[in-house]
């Protein structure tokens, strides 16, 4: 069995002020080198905190507990030299708009070209040539020219693309990607998730990226995660998830979007709306929504049953679906 390359146990956030907000509630997760995982849910589900977890971008009120180790290292108890070096060599990240993470007062080949620079401890001539490889490698136009262009003077595809290569310019092990597509139209939309693809299966790293949309998930990954209220509530294989979805969560997204919606009827809605996080979850947080639930669901938080050796759903029906008739 090949060892993995990420590993997250048990992983909790708070957020404390005038509320305390249960962001992240048992958060576990595996990923293998040369993986794509998939982050599937609605906003506020806890995906993108997540990702900022692995990247110790938390806040200072924020409050983590939990296990997250990445090529061997254990990045909650990181100090500040070793926490520098893991950002952007070990782990990069693609931030959901690329025009608010790129630095609106320097050129794109200057970011670039500092950061192998600080990475590597190479030169900053050496650090642009690797600017000019990497924007040639992603495909933007006329690459030499736009070494010296600022953010603002690039449309936001050609902005999310040098994203994507000040993201892998240090070669990391680990690419984390937030909704990379999310305000990019269509066509440019499907460009950024085939380079996405390509980039990753030619340079092997693994990655975990975040969406919303199931038709974006089924283009890059290999393996889904579903997020809800703070936990991962189902995972398996995207054929699994996709073709057999045992928690309702999971049935209720893929049926509320055009690629599940069958014939011209009307798109099939989960009622009600997500649960407030100010207080720990004490039972299945999607019980409130669930036409299925039964008096168990509302009494305690349901483990993440095993379905398969690489597949579980937490819900008390995900291994006998046909019980859920029955019981309720």
């Amino acid at each position: 069995m090949t060892t993995p390359i990420l590993t997250i146990d048990d992983l909790n956030v708070r957020f404390s002020g005038r509320r305390t907000v249960h962001a992240l509630n048992g958060v576990s997760l595996s990923l293998a080198p040369g993986e794509v995982i998939g982050l599937l849910g609605e906003s506020g589900s806890g995906k993108s905190v997540t990702l900022r977890a692995l990247m110790r971008l938390m806040p200072r009120h924020a409050q983590v507990s939990g296990s997250v180790e990445v090529a061997g290292q254990d990045v909650l108890a990181m100090k500040d030299a070793a926490l520098a070096r893991y950002r952007g060599r070990t782990v990069s990240m693609i931030f959901q708009e690329p025009g608010l993470a790129l630095d609106p007062v320097y050129t794109i080949g200057h970011q670039i070209a500092e950061s192998v620079a600080n990475h590597e401890g190479v030169s900053m001539i050496a650090g642009r040539a690797r600017a000019l490889e990497m924007l040639e490698r992603v495909r933007i136009p006329s690459a030499r020219t736009r070494l010296d262009s600022y953010p603002h003077e690039m449309s936001g595809g050609m902005r999310q693309r040098a994203m994507i290569a000040l993201a892998l310019a240090c070669r990391p092990q680990v690419l984390l990607a937030d909704e990379p597509t999310t305000a990019l139209d269509a066509t440019v939309q499907i460009q950024i998730l085939l380079l996405l693809r390509e980039l990753q299966q030619e340079l092997g790293m693994a990655v975990i990226f975040v969406t919303h949309d199931i038709g974006v998930a089924v283009e890059i990954c290999d393996r889904i995660a579903v997020m809800y209220a703070g936990r991962i509530v189902e995972t398996g294989t995207l054929r699994e998830v996709v073709r057999d979805p045992r928690h309702p969560y999971t049935q209720g997204l893929l049926s509320a979007t055009v690629h599940g919606a069958t014939g011209r009827g009307r798109l099939k809605t989960i009622p009600g709306a997500p649960p407030s996080l100010d207080r720990a979850p004490t039972a299945c947080s999607f019980a409130p929504r669930c036409d299925r639930a039964v008096p168990p669901c509302r009494e305690a938080v349901p483990p993440l049953y095993a379905i398969s050796p690489e597949r579980g759903a937490r819900c008390i029906f995900a291994r006998e679906p046909e019980r859920a008739e029955t019981m309720a």
